[in-house]
């Protein structure tokens, strides 16, 4: 596994590295030489956060964990990543089991439904709008995103609030 570690408005000290380095290494035997993870370590407030994003075989692993010290927030983040890894380990074993991932008998037009969870569908129309407008939006129906077309662009985006309380913007790649 390749591993990349960024100090944001920070350095990173080499016995962070090395921390780091030693607990991402048992997550060798679930992925590839050719998997990427990204550590970003910073300090807000004076809480020092750890996120991991390991990339694999185009699933994404995601794990961000605050605390007093950078070694306990590794530890905490080293876990709801292997917790993640494990679930979707599961699925996967389970799906296969039922026999809904045998390549052969895929048919482009059949859906193959899972038991663990409901899909609820709502259609509104997309009215063209600035990131501004569309957090309002947001704010007044009190969700955590909203989908819009950009007034700008006309590309669909979305506007979705964070953890720390400050906002984020989602666009198409070009």
């Amino acid at each position: 596994m390749k591993i990349t570690i960024y100090g944001k408005q920070m350095t990173v000290r080499e016995s962070l590295k090395d921390a780091v380095e030693k607990k991402l290494s048992k997550f060798d035997k679930f992925f590839g030489e050719d998997t990427e993870a990204f550590v970003t370590c910073k300090v807000r407030k004076g809480v020092k956060i750890i996120e991991i994003t390991v990339n694999y075989g185009g699933a994404t692993f995601r794990s961000e964990e605050e605390n007093e010290t950078f070694l306990t927030a590794l530890d905490r983040a080293v876990e709801g990543l292997e917790r993640q890894i494990r679930k979707n380990k599961t699925r996967v074993e389970k799906m296969i089991k039922r026999g809904s991932v045998l390549i052969d008998d895929y048919d482009d037009d059949e859906y193959v439904e899972e038991d663990e969870f409901e899909i609820r569908v709502k259609t509104f129309p997309f009215k063209p709008m600035t990131p501004e407008e569309a957090i309002l939006q947001m704010n007044l129906i009190g969700h955590t995103f909203y989908a819009f077309t950009d007034s700008d662009s006309g590309e669909v985006c979305v506007v979705y609030k964070r953890k720390a309380g400050s906002y984020g913007l989602i666009m198409q790649e070009k």
